[in-house]
């Protein structure tokens, strides 16, 4: 019973780690995983690097994106960070 009390704070300090870090640091790994994975042609997006552009075209592992004047480049999708303006909400 001492053993319980003595590693009681311990495993309140666990848990409110889990809470306050862990969990909400795994939601926003699921949503921006989702958020790649849902990518599709003519979403304005933004790269990790700060590049804006429009979605090209889309490959398993590669995103092919619009920037000025035509100029193509090719990421992972993994360099995306946000999408600015969906496709879906244009349509």
């Amino acid at each position: 019973m001492d053993t319980l009390i003595a590693l009681s704070p311990l495993l309140l300090m666990f848990l409110l780690m889990w809470f306050f870090i862990i969990r909400p640091a795994q939601k926003r790994q699921k949503a921006t995983k989702d958020m790649q994975t849902e990518l599709r042609r003519g979403d304005r997006i933004v790269t990790i690097g700060g590049l804006h552009g429009l979605v090209d075209a889309v490959d398993d592992t590669t995103i092919y994106i619009t920037v000025a004047d035509g100029t193509r480049l090719q990421f992972e999708r993994q360099a995306i960070a946000r999408v600015v303006e969906s496709a879906k909400a244009t349509i």
